[in-house]
């Protein structure tokens, strides 16, 4: 057995398991690949129609308007998909600010405060949040806040 200044160990740390897949995810970005492989089928044979339409071809031009319908559609799913995947992995704005809405606590009610409003307090809109209870941000955003 070496011993030493910079004897290092014989074997590796235990690597950590790799992360669950999440099966919604999963099946979002299969979505996005069929959308995207059927509009590029879609739109190259929307070409050819075309090219057929002009040539002379009679139904070519009604072939043409289906296939470049149905690419539109393709297209349309597929970013609507590509939305609700960025909303699963919290990257857009939407999740990001429900996220920041559900860490901010309710202030505390103090002790001896009646759980039940009376009549006359429930018929008044919610008091809007004061500065003290907004969530505060460091100025500078993200990257001054790691320094």
């Amino acid at each position: 057995m070496a011993t030493g200044k910079r004897a290092g160990a014989r074997r590796a740390a235990p690597s950590r398991p790799a992360p669950p897949v999440n099966p919604a995810i999963l099946g979002l970005a299969a979505g996005i690949t069929l959308c995207v492989i059927a509009w590029g089928y879609l739109v190259y044979a929307a070409i050819d129609f075309g090219a057929a339409a002009r040539a002379g071809s009679g139904g070519g031009w009604g072939m043409l308007a289906l296939a470049a319908f149905g690419a539109m559609a393709c297209l349309f799913v597929g970013l609507m998909l590509a939305s609700r995947l960025t909303a699963a992995l919290g990257l857009s704005r939407e999740a990001a600010a429900t996220a920041l809405e559900e860490t901010v606590a309710a202030p505390a009610e103090p002790p001896g405060a009646s759980p039940s409003p009376s009549s006359s307090e429930s018929s008044q809109p919610p008091p809007s949040p004061t500065p003290s209870t907004r969530a505060t941000r460091q100025p500078g955003g993200r990257r001054i806040a790691r320094r």
